[in-house]
Formats: C-alpha cells, structure tokens, sequence
C-alpha cells in the first residue's frame, strides 16, 4: 500500500491570500507522530506565511501563527481543518 492523497485545496482570495491544505494518510506514521497522516496546510498573505499547521520527520505536529510556532495536537483530519481555519478567520478578522 502507498500514500494516499485525502485532500489537495488551493484558493487564492481576490485580496491575493492563498490558503492550500495537503493531507496524505501514510502506510506509517512520521515519527515521532503516532497516526498515520501527512500534512501541510498554510495561509500565505502579501507573501508571507501567516499561519501553518504540519508535521515532519523528528519534529512531529506544530502549528506556527504569525512567526511563533507552537506543538499541535491532532485527532483528526476534520479537527485538523477546523482548527486551521478557525486559525484564518481570527487572522482575517483582527485586520
């Protein structure tokens, strides 16, 4: 069994923001994660990264929010995305 690809978006806002979520489920986790998910999702304005979520090899899940990161804890791909649109919305709201 391979990766395979649970969800590829990609929006661009007329203001130019891009959102994009990646999410694959994996044979085996990326340690030191204990599920079975591969993802990146990222909200880019006047490009910069204003908001990330992902996991990586050795680092396992973050979220970084205007230049400060900070561990993540998943449960779930739908958690995943709620929480980083909730992420987005109270960005795009306090401008």
């Amino acid at each position: 069994m391979t990766a395979r690809l649970i969800t590829r978006f990609k929006d661009i806002s007329p203001e130019g923001d891009l959102m994009e979520m990646v999410v694959w489920r994996l044979v085996e986790p990326v340690p030191p994660c204990n599920h079975p998910f591969k993802y990146r999702l990222a909200f880019v304005a006047n490009g910069e990264r204003i908001i990330g979520f992902n996991n990586e090899r050795g680092k396992g899940d973050h979220c970084h929010v205007e230049g400060k990161e900070r561990p993540y804890i998943f449960t779930d791909v739908d958690r995943l995305i709620e929480d980083f649109i909730g992420e987005v919305e109270r960005w795009r709201n306090a401008r």
